[in-house]
């Protein structure tokens, strides 16, 4: 097991949720430099609608930093997740009981001085070298380790290539366009007029947490056109825990997680973008337009499958806002897609990983997802899809 799977072991079990509690840090929020757009992108882009909510410093204690202070709550438990996994700590290794009733999240242990300092140090490096531009972040240095190593290992310079991904995609030459990409992605799966006819989806199966951790249980997936998406699970062997559940209206994002020492919020800030996204895409005709910008990369391998890279960007009043999507050459599929939400102390990713497309009366869908973010990783196996079925619009609210 990886030394940075440990935060999300005990994410699973729900204590991740105490890094909302957690002190505060500093940083800029610069985002890196993107590559220019592809020719002949589309430009136009509905972006997610701005939220208002409390800010870090507003709703949590000795929240003292500047630049933590003003962000969303969610954007601030985001930074926190970044630091934990660049670090691979969890919320124990900082704040004294966490995971028990007795925690303090308020006390200054010496990590949390000494973490100040070095995102202090890590901002000076970006203002004086990079015109604040987040080119170094935690896990720049730290990889997942408390104490970064300062020399290579022979067998790392002699094992297999790095394959970690770039953050920022850079355009590749004599690659095909955007939209040529997206076209064939939106044929592959039924065509353009087949899903312009599909208004609403939902999907149902079976999940299963990280590596088992927290148990399985039973999910729903719905979305309605043109940006309603809500994601519930329901822990049929445990029902005392509640279900965890991802919504989002169209304007306003909600997360439920079941043993959350905070165990319901708002999604606000760059997150809610995220989530817009979510729900656009839910629908393939709609991701030529879901992004003002687009750069097309070069080819990329994941697993046993050769890949195009397309990237999409929109400015948010949080940051610039990133996703990533890799289609395979061959069959033209949806194989993966990255999202970035900016943080003053590194890019806050999701991923979400798709296989095993079926056809639903015309369409195709993936029946194998799998969703993963710093606080965790869900694998979903799809038994059922129906589409155009009525929903509840009270399904996408607050739960």
């Amino acid at each position: 097991m990886k030394i940075w799977s440990k935060r999300l072991i005990l994410s699973a079990t729900g204590v991740t949720a105490g890094w909302l509690m957690s002190n505060a840090l500093t940083g800029p929020a610069a985002a890196q430099t993107p590559a220019p757009a592809a020719k002949g992108a589309p430009t136009q882009a509905t972006a997610a609608p701005a939220a208002k909510g409390p800010t870090a410093g507003e709703a949590f204690k000795n929240v003292t930093t500047a630049s933590l202070k003003v962000l969303t709550v969610s954007d601030f438990l985001g930074a926190m997740g970044v630091m934990a996994a660049a670090l691979g700590y969890d919320c124990a290794d900082c704040h004294p009981g966490a995971g028990s009733d007795k925690v303090d999240w308020v006390f200054d242990t010496p990590k949390k001085k000494t973490a100040r300092k070095m995102v202090d140090m890590v901002a000076t490096i970006n203002r004086t070298n990079f015109g604040g531009a987040q080119m170094v972040t935690c896990f720049t240095c730290h990889h997942g380790r408390d104490l970064p190593v300062t020399t290579i290992a022979l067998d790392t310079l002699y094992g297999p290539p790095n394959e970690e991904k770039r953050d920022i995609i850079v355009r590749g030459e004599g690659q095909p366009s955007a939209d040529s990409i997206i076209d064939k992605y939106v044929a592959a799966v039924g065509g353009a007029q087949k899903w312009a006819g599909i208004k609403s989806w939902i999907a149902t199966g079976t999940s299963l947490g990280y590596e088992g951790l927290g148990g399985g249980g039973t999910f729903t997936i719905a979305a309605q056109a043109p940006d309603k998406r809500v994601t519930q699970i329901q822990f049929k062997d445990h029902p005392e825990r509640g279900d965890s559940t991802r919504a989002y209206n169209g304007t306003s994002g909600w997360i439920k997680s079941p043993r959350g020492l905070v165990p319901e919020y708002e999604f606000t800030g760059s997150e809610l973008e995220g989530m817009h996204t979510d729900a656009l895409t839910s629908f393939p005709n709609q991701l030529k337009t879901a992004f003002r910008n687009w750069t097309v990369g070069q080819n990329d391998v994941i697993g046993d499958k050769e890949v195009y890279v397309l990237q999409g960007r929109n400015q948010t009043a949080s940051g610039m806002f990133y996703a990533t999507f890799y289609f395979d050459t061959k069959t033209n599929l949806l194989v993966r897609e990255v999202r970035f939400s900016a943080s003053p102390i590194g890019r806050i990713p999701t991923q979400m990983d798709f296989s095993d497309y079926r056809d639903v009366q015309g369409v195709k869908f993936p029946f194998k997802y799998q969703f993963s973010w710093l606080d965790g990783r869900d694998q979903f196996q799809i038994s059922d899809v129906k589409v155009n079925v009525s929903i509840d619009a009270a399904k996408f609210g607050k739960p």
